[in-house]
């Protein structure tokens, strides 16, 4: 096996170079430390991209800004499971599914976590219905098609988190999604990527949502209805996955709209994506669009 936990980063000092590497402290939330103000230091690896991350240089370096896993141009279309945890779609009112629901965003959803700005379109400032999903993301490792279930995991890298920004206005206005959920920088993930080696059981996962340091989202990941081999192997069928794809995999119990009052996002909030063990926490903070 290559790396185990690997982080996309530009290095203290720098404000230009790009580097790969694994965190020295194997058990450091990187995005709590980063946020905190904390040095995490980092072993350096030879390769550009996770994709094809290479070996340890033995050179160690500090993270200056942490970036998304993957860059833009490797992701294409990020695939995304709607409805896809119980509890969620009985807070929803709505049926379980006998097969997933797959809705598509575009590369340029994709953005990095905190210390970049998570912006919030302007009409959906002008609604107030800009909503949170906490979500376990899939990123494939080799060109997948017609997988059947067994082999699904032969395709997977590994796993990092990632939050689903959506306009609710938007999406109760439409029978589709990709328009609600489908915005500039409306895809954060990160920062840390796991090694489908160190997860064998994503449902030994533990997932959190967090608004201003208030748990709203707090789920197992038993509760998921579609497995990740059941959601690969759909997701691949008649359809060539590249590797870099990005699969998110649903959002549990908790989302704003469902609340009483309502929990939007507005400008200044800071929300967390917390996966535990292995993943961390996934800082975004939101900025209205000027």
């Amino acid at each position: 096996m290559g790396f185990q936990r690997i982080v996309r980063f530009v290095p203290k000092g720098s404000e230009s170079k790009i580097l790969l590497g694994e965190p020295v402290d194997a058990s450091v939330d990187v995005g709590a430390a980063v946020r905190k103000g904390e040095e995490v230091q980092v072993r350096v690896y030879s390769g550009g991209s996770v994709l094809d991350a290479g070996s340890p240089t033995g050179e160690t370096a500090v993270i200056g800004r942490v970036l998304s896993p993957l860059a833009r141009k490797e992701v294409g279309t990020i695939r995304c499971i709607g409805l896809n945890y119980k509890k969620h779609a009985e807070e929803a009112k709505m049926s379980i599914p006998d097969i997933p629901t797959l809705f598509l965003k575009p590369d340029t959803c994709l953005a990095d976590p905190w210390p970049a700005p998570t912006i919030i379109p302007k009409h959906t400032i002008e609604s107030d219905s800009a909503d949170y999903e906490s979500e376990l993301a899939i990123v494939i490792g080799k060109e997948a098609k017609n997988v059947s279930e067994s082999d699904a995991l032969d395709y997977v890298l590994g796993y990092t988190a990632s939050n689903d920004i959506s306009s609710r206005a938007s999406q109760f206005a439409q029978t589709q999604w990709c328009y609600s959920k489908g915005f500039d920088g409306a895809c954060p993930i990160g920062p840390v990527l796991v090694a489908k080696e160190v997860i064998r059981d994503v449902g030994k996962l533990q997932m959190r949502g967090l608004k201003n340091g208030k748990v709203l989202q707090e789920s197992p990941l038993t509760d998921l209805i579609f497995s990740v081999p059941q959601i690969v192997s759909f997701v691949s069928q008649g359809t060539t996955l590249q590797p870099g794809t990005i699969i998110i995999t649903g959002t549990p119990a908790g989302v704003g709209f469902a609340k009483k009052p309502s929990e939007v996002l507005h400008d200044g909030d800071e929300f967390v994506v917390e996966i535990l063990p292995h993943i961390g926490s996934l800082y975004n903070v939101m900025k209205n669009e000027a």
